[in-house]
């Protein structure tokens, strides 16, 4: 079949787990050969709508489609047609590298005639070659993490779904690996990706965040910065917590943070942050330097604000 210009679609999507509310309402789009972030804290709810997604969890309220195919009604239909990464290592441990790829390979229908050359393609291209015969159990955390990108996409799927892949794994191995997604972005994969690293939510197209179940914002990160209407600056102050608390609840300021001896103010409403911290601090103001505004500066305030208005 031919997959639709948006592969993924939810309306009101839902999920209880007796009188807890996992996933409230979560509407959002994923477009073909994009690499779409879902992002939020622990216990947002963006595992559970991933796996609603996938086929494996029924959704108790709203209506999606994922490659074409209802995830309510044809399920088994949705797991064919997608790769799916967990968080955990997943993986037959005890098993070579190899034979966990002709594994998946079997498990995933990868026709026997092509078997063989579609292991040898996946383990050039991640770099596994060199450990085909070592046992996955041996395997650090970031090798561990290709050889289950490598099953997941053994199949060519359309759409691959990353929970959390990157936990627990070295910035080194982290920053390879997205080298890896935006490769098989290049040829047409489209990757959902859930992550709470917001560093990785500035490497994807488009963003979704989610806090207690339901969506806050959608669009790509400098879409999703420029809506929340931040200004930063960097300060250099004499006694930093002293400033600091001059600063906090007044009505411009979003947040005050420490990093070293730097002081970081965000501000609203596009107040200046300079100018407010040497009318307040005066000429205990040492020096400040204009800062970039990041996709965590908007989701911390978003969060802090919706947890506030409720």
């Amino acid at each position: 079949m031919t997959f639709p210009e948006v592969i993924v679609r939810t309306e009101h999507l839902s999920r209880r787990f007796g009188d807890l509310v996992a996933v409230a309402d979560v509407t959002l789009e994923v477009r073909r050969g994009e690499i779409f972030g879902v992002l939020g804290p622990n216990g947002a709810g963006k595992s559970t709508t991933i796996r609603m997604l996938c086929g494996i969890l029924d959704p108790s309220g709203g209506t999606g489609t994922v490659v074409g195919y209802d995830i309510t009604r044809d399920p088994e239909r949705v797991k064919e047609r997608i790769g799916y990464m967990t968080q955990r290592f997943s993986l037959y441990e005890d098993l070579t590298v190899f034979e966990n790829l002709r594994f998946y390979a079997g498990l995933y229908g990868v026709p026997f005639a092509s078997r063989q050359q579609r292991i040898e393609s996946v383990l050039d291209a991640t770099g596994l070659q060199q450990r085909r015969d070592q046992i996955a159990g041996t395997l650090s955390g970031g090798w561990k993490q290709r050889v289950a990108l490598a099953c997941a996409t053994i199949h060519q799927p359309p759409l691959l779904f990353l929970d959390e892949p990157t936990a627990g794994v070295d910035p080194v191995s982290r920053r390879e690996f997205w080298e890896q997604i935006h490769r098989l972005a290049a040829v047409g994969t489209t990757v959902l990706v859930t992550t709470h690293y917001m560093d990785e939510a500035e490497r994807c197209h488009r963003l979704a965040f989610i806090f207690r179940g339901s969506v806050l914002d959608i669009g790509t990160p400098d879409e999703i910065v420029e809506r929340r209407g931040l200004k930063v600056a960097e300060l250099s102050v004499d006694d930093a917590p002293a400033a600091a608390e001059k600063l906090r609840g007044l009505p411009e300021v979003d947040e005050v943070a420490h990093y070293g001896h730097t002081m970081r103010l965000a501000t609203l409403r596009g107040a200046d942050p300079e100018a407010l911290a040497r009318r307040v601090l005066g000429g205990a103001v040492r020096s400040v330097r204009p800062a970039r505004v990041t996709v965590e500066d908007a989701f911390v305030s978003m969060v802090r604000h919706d947890a506030r208005a409720a």
